[in-house]
């Protein structure tokens, strides 16, 4: 039997020792009973103006423009949230990080921050929402930044957690997106509706990608991505990946009155960094944020507190009519089913040819899985969002390709351009862009009876 030598187990016995130390170190790291606190979600609303025309509460913590608060848009489903914009612009103020989303709490909930470092809120019951997992780590302070990043930091000032970590829809000046698969923003369903929407913007190893999710859709479709960009900025990334993107403000040392909104970016092999001017402004734009909107378009937006009324200002959007996409590159631009055509909407297809547009269009549902219940109607001149991002299926017949969706109960239709014979299975339809090309095709599900392979 082989017996430890006396040197190996002073080893082990020091690493323990150091072990054990540490554990002890951050044990007894606790925060300062005046520095915990327990707010109760209670009292009267506050009085102005905010986003969504929600009722809100304000809590202490602050950091101008930034304040803690509670809010609502439908009675008793309170978020916590941290709100950008003063009082004195009288201007809208802004939602721009939410802890809560899609699991809301009701009157008397309470945000604990204990001695114990962890920072919990919890329903009147009891009830935990959302928490920050930080219990006996080390833990001895709470700040809201004037970034807008609210910390958590042990007693070296290290980052124990922060919320420009956990993005909702909006990213702040100074915060990243990591290609994690993780690290993300997601748009929120509606004005009144607090969960989460259809819409995500996603840094991957080799893009940044814009996605939309629908219930028929078994997985997420890609309508924007900036893969072009990447071309032009460092040739590819095809031999390493992007690692994250983080916005920051720049100022033009050149012109000396410009600010420039500027995405910064890191890539592997060999390790490397990049930007991007995205916008500019006329003045110190640090108080800006990226916004993936509600109708899944994605928009700069600039904070000047020195302006009175109109404080807030879009300063670039990425899908509009002046853009190389247009917004006809919108999945919902024209609601369930309609013809879009240099950023408008212009007809709802039918299987007896084009009809006046209206919010009201939609696609003639198909409840039979059976393929002799359905058939299809042609249009011409026509692509999807999906199409001008998504490779699609190469080298079958149109035959081939409706066969495909013929198969599959959640596909609505196909699209097919019959000069390089490619194919793409729609589950969802959504806004169709009109094309030049009369190669380009959609064929869509309809009932038996009324799928007349009408021509648009």
């Amino acid at each position: 039997m082989n017996m430890a030598s006396p040197h190996s187990m002073y080893v082990t016995f020091l690493l323990f020792l150091l072990s054990f130390q540490l554990l002890s170190t951050i044990s007894e790291a606790l925060v300062p009973v005046s520095d915990t606190f327990n707010y109760v979600n209670e009292g009267d609303f506050g009085e102005y103006v905010v986003e969504y025309d929600a009722d809100y509460r304000s809590l202490p913590p602050f950091n101008n423009p930034f304040q803690l608060c509670f809010y609502n848009t439908t009675p008793n489903a309170f978020t916590l949230a941290l709100r950008m914009g003063t009082v004195q612009s009288e201007s809208l103020m802004r939602w721009v990080w939410e802890a809560n989303r899609g699991n809301p709490v009701g009157e008397n909930a309470t945000l604990t921050f204990g001695t114990d470092g962890n920072l919990v809120l919890a329903d009147a019951d009891g009830r935990i929402a959302w928490q920050t997992n930080t219990a006996n780590k080390g833990v001895v302070g709470f700040q809201v930044l004037p970034t807008g990043n609210m910390i958590l930091s042990d007693g070296n000032g290290t980052f124990i957690w922060q919320s420009f970590d956990s993005p909702t829809d909006t990213l702040l000046v100074g915060q990243s997106l990591r290609a994690d698969g993780v690290s993300k923003l997601v748009s929120r369903a509606s004005a009144e509706n607090n969960i989460d929407g259809p819409y995500s913007l996603v840094m991957e190893p080799k893009q940044l990608a814009l996605y939309y999710k629908s219930s028929n859709s078994p997985y997420p479709m890609l309508y924007w991505t900036s893969v072009e960009w990447f071309t032009v900025d460092v040739g590819s990334v095809t031999n390493g990946s992007l690692i994250n993107l983080t916005l920051t403000s720049v100022p033009d040392t050149d012109e000396g009155f410009l600010y420039y909104l500027t995405f910064d970016y890191y890539i592997t092999n060999p390790p490397s960094g990049w930007n991007r001017n995205m916008a500019f402004s006329r003045y110190n734009n640090t108080l800006s944020y990226l916004r993936l909107g509600i109708d899944g378009n994605l928009r700069f937006y600039t904070y000047d507190p020195n302006v009175q009324g109109v404080s807030w200002e879009v300063v670039y959007t990425f899908l509009d009519r002046n853009s190389i996409e247009g917004e006809c590159q919108l999945p919902e631009r024209c609601g369930k089913f309609g013809l879009c055509e240099n950023s408008q909407c212009v007809a709802c297809p039918t299987p007896y040819g084009l009809s006046g547009w209206s919010n009201d269009c939609e696609a003639t549902k198909v409840t039979s899985c059976n393929s002799s219940d359905f058939g299809y109607y042609k249009l011409e001149g026509v692509d999807h969002f999906m199409i001008k991002y998504t490779s699609g299926v190469w080298g079958g017949s149109q035959g081939d390709c409706e066969s495909k969706c013929t198969k599959d109960c959640n596909c609505m239709g196909y699209f097919y351009h019959t000069a390089d014979s490619r194919c793409w299975i729609a589950s969802d339809l959504k806004t169709l862009s009109r094309v030049g090309n009369s190669t380009h095709l959609a064929y869509i599900k309809a009932p038996y009876k009324l799928s007349l392979h009408g021509i648009l």
